[in-house]
Formats: structure tokens, C-alpha cells, sequence
């Protein structure tokens, strides 16, 4: 080979190897693709928010006591201690009068960083739950695509509406009460009012944390399972019921402080590739 063509190879191989990382595949993308989970045994790895899952489960599109709703995503995954709480906090449902839950996105096949919306459920430990008061379990696919959702929320989140009952209260308990999960996420007026309707011990109510949006849906979150060596918990709550902090929240709502005079600017966040992941993810992915 000549000296140039030795210099151009040269230069070729350094801008392999220099490619800036938008060049490569987004993880969502990949992850995004697969339809089906790994055949490996079942383990999450990394973060809620940075990760992945090897051998999720489905949950049932139907079950006695709950519906997995827009099944068009292809969401209804989880690890199978995720299945199991969501199997049984359905039943918790009947006991206050409903005919069970309906179930949101949970994980996609293999985990991993969705194509669109939630910037978590990536290890298959996250689950929404509407707040939807079930009557019936036996929707059609095309209802379950078409069914809106019904809002609990008033003035911006800080009070709950009339369509908040006792009931939701209850079942949003009963998933605190169950030890695997680690936090709720439910908007802020729904905190308050359950802190104030609580006359009892109010410790479970240190899982449910206040955070915007959540007023169609609960968003539960389990501890990692034991034997998840590649799993990262997310750091605990803060130690007490949290109540005042919730209600810090409302009053910032009804009355907003003013906004600080210089902001600093919002860096953009960057999609993830495959190597910001845990290095088990090629293999998840490379998996039958």
C-alpha cells in the first residue's frame, strides 16, 4: 500500500473512531424494535430511568380482575414480581367495589428507553395504574385504544375533584402496604387529601410522593428484587409521612413564588445510545 493511501486508510480509522455518538443507533430505537422479551432468566439492570430487562413477562391482556389497556404500544411487560403486585392489587380493587384496574404502560419487551413518553419504566418495575373506576373487564382491544382516561385533579393539581373517592384512596394503600414497592407517584392534591382522610398510621403514605401529572394514573415503582445484582434502587424517601412536604407543594401551586431573576438555561437531555447502558443490555438485546 502507498503512503497516501496508508494516510487515507489513517484518516478513515480516526473518524470511525471519533464518530460523535448521535451517529450510532439511539437506544430507544433498538430497544424500541424488539417485540418479544430475551430468553434469559428474569433481571433487571441499571436504573429505572437508564437501563434494561432480560426475560420480562406479559401481563395478560384480561384477567378476572384487570384489562392492560392500549395493547396497540405493546407496554404490558414486567419483571414477574411486577406481574404478581399488579395481579394482586386488582383483587385489592374488588374489595372496594370496583371490578378490578385498568392497567397503562408498564414496561416494553426487553425494557430500555421507550420510542416515546416516559423517560422510566426501563427495567420492568414500573407500572401505571389508572384511576379509571372500573366497572367492567371485558373492553375490546378497540375500546381499550379509544377509552379516555378520567382526571382526578382541581386548580392545577392542588385539590382533588369530585371523582376522587374512598376507594382510591384504599387501593392506593393497599400498593403502599405491599413491601416491594419502593415509591408512588400521584399528583399533589391527591397526597394532601389522603394525609388528611388517613386517621389511622400514617406511615405507608411516605411511598406516595407528590409529582406533576399523575392525576389520570398512579405510577407505582417496586424495590429492586432480591438476587437483581445489576439493579439500582433508586435512593429512599425521605424519613417521615411526607405530608408537609406535599402540602409545601399545593401551597406553591395556589400561590407561586416568583421566579428567580436569572434562571440558569435547561440543558437538553441527550438520547441514550447502547454503551450509556448497562453493559448487560448488548447481551439483552442479542438474545433470542
Amino acid at each position: 500500500m502507498g503512503y497516501r493511501n496508508r494516510l487515507t486508510s489513517l484518516a478513515a480509522c480516526l473518524m470511525l473512531l471519533c464518530a460523535p455518538a448521535d451517529a450510532e443507533p439511539l437506544a430507544k430505537q433498538l430497544f424500541g424494535g424488539k417485540k418479544t422479551p430475551s430468553s434469559q432468566k428474569a433481571q433487571a439492570f441499571g436504573g429505572y430511568a437508564k437501563g434494561c430487562a432480560a426475560g420480562l413477562v406479559q401481563m395478560p391482556e384480561t384477567g378476572p380482575t384487570w384489562q392492560a389497556m392500549r395493547l396497540s404500544r405493546n407496554r404490558n411487560w414486567g419483571h414477574p414480581e411486577l406481574i404478581d403486585f399488579a395481579k394482586n392489587l386488582s383483587r385489592s380493587a374488588r374489595k372496594q367495589g370496583w371490578a378490578g384496574l385498568y392497567f397503562g404502560d408498564f414496561s416494553q419487551p426487553r425494557g430500555g428507553p421507550m420510542l416515546t413518553g416516559h423517560r422510566s419504566h426501563q427495567i420492568g418495575l414500573d407500572a401505571d395504574i389508572w384511576l379509571y373506576p372500573v366497572s367492567k373487564v371485558n373492553l375490546s382491544r378497540g375500546q381499550r385504544e379509544n377509552i379516555s382516561a378520567i382526571s382526578m385533579r382541581r386548580a392545577k393539581g392542588a385539590y382533588v375533584n369530585s371523582n376522587w373517592t374512598r376507594a382510591h384512596h384504599e387501593i392506593v394503600k393497599a400498593a403502599a402496604k405491599d413491601e416491594r414497592v419502593a415509591r408512588i407517584f400521584i399528583f399533589p392534591g391527591a397526597k394532601v387529601q389522603m394525609c388528611k382522610d388517613e386517621k389511622g398510621n400514617k406511615s405507608w403514605l411516605r411511598k406516595v410522593r407528590p409529582w406533576w401529572g399523575h392525576h389520570y394514573h398512579f405510577h407505582v415503582r417496586l424495590s429492586c428484587p432480591r438476587g437483581s445484582s445489576g439493579c439500582v434502587d433508586q435512593a429512599p424517601p425521605p424519613p417521615g409521612n411526607g405530608c408537609k412536604d406535599a402540602q409545601r407543594w399545593v401551597n406553591d401551586i395556589l400561590n407561586p413564588p416568583p421566579p428567580p431573576k436569572n434562571p440558569p438555561k435547561a440543558k437538553p437531555r441527550r438520547e441514550y445510545v447502547l454503551a450509556d447502558l448497562p453493559k448487560a443490555c448488548s447481551g439483552v438485546l442479542r438474545s433470542n
